[in-house]
């Protein structure tokens, strides 16, 4: 077994989590997102970020709007709604939990 596809699971398996905690400030637009995923080491391309928030607009968790832009075509800006903050609110819960249970699961014990 690879010790890099593992990692790229784990990495997969909370990046729902990790995008609607950036949009839980402020609207962002994809590249936008894209950063602050990077800049937290979660190494994404757009044909994995556009597909999750798809994914999660048709959840209603995520809206969306158009704006105009001066140097090309209109940009969509996303935002949480009401239900994707409740649902962000109870990841944030699960999240706290499952990494206390890992720590204490991996916690190394002292033998005499």
């Amino acid at each position: 077994m690879k010790i890099e596809n593992t990692k790229a699971q784990m990495r997969k398996g909370v990046l729902e989590f990790c995008i609607l905690s950036v949009l839980s400030d402020h609207e962002s637009y994809p590249s936008d997102i894209l950063k602050h995923l990077k800049e937290g080491k979660l190494i994404v391309v757009e044909g994995t970020l556009y597909p999750l928030l798809t994914r999660l607009k048709n959840a209603g968790l995520l809206a969306y709007r158009w704006e105009e832009s001066k140097s090309g075509p209109p940009r969509k800006y996303y935002r949480l709604t009401e239900l994707g903050s409740q649902f962000l609110e109870e990841l944030n819960k699960t999240w706290n939990e499952l990494v206390q249970a890992v720590k204490i699961t991996t916690k190394k014990t002292k033998t005499s």
